[in-house]
């Protein structure tokens, strides 16, 4: 139900994490994510620590999602001497691609403890159903 839009996306990440470079708006590091189906909803969820609900965008264009954060430098004082920053700052994204088979008008967003997690729901028309048929004058059911 999900495709990968970039094969070089995980290259550019390790990349970045080497060069200890931070991303930017014209190019973002990747977002890590999980996807896995949970009965009748698909759920992805991208880890983003330290960043606050309000720098997150999330848009969806026909059948791509686009995911977007950014995490600030927190503010420090002027008597405050830095001794060591590992953690990453700047601009992350993913883009995912959405399967026809998924209800994009009824994307569920939560955030919580650095994980925001969207929940998709299978659009009616992709669940399993029953068509009944008609042949030699009597009815049959059939999955379909």
């Amino acid at each position: 139900m999900l495709m990968r839009t970039d094969p070089f996306r995980e290259l550019d990440r390790l990349t970045q994490q080497l060069m200890g470079t931070t991303g930017t708006w014209s190019k973002p590091s990747v977002m890590p994510m999980d996807a896995y189906r949970e009965g009748d909803e698909y759920v992805i969820a991208f880890d983003v620590p330290g960043v606050s609900a309000d720098a997150i965008d999330i848009d969806v264009e026909r059948n791509m999602l686009t995911v977007k954060a950014e995490r600030r430098p927190t503010v420090r004082g002027e008597d405050v001497q830095m001794e060591l920053s590992e953690r990453p700052l700047g601009v992350f994204s993913r883009q995912v691609m959405l399967a026809d088979t998924l209800d994009t008008e009824n994307i569920k967003a939560d955030y919580d403890a650095g994980v925001l997690t969207l929940r998709i729901p299978i659009a009616e028309r992709a669940k399993p159903r029953k068509i009944t048929i008609s042949a030699d004058g009597g009815r049959k059911e059939i999955s379909g």
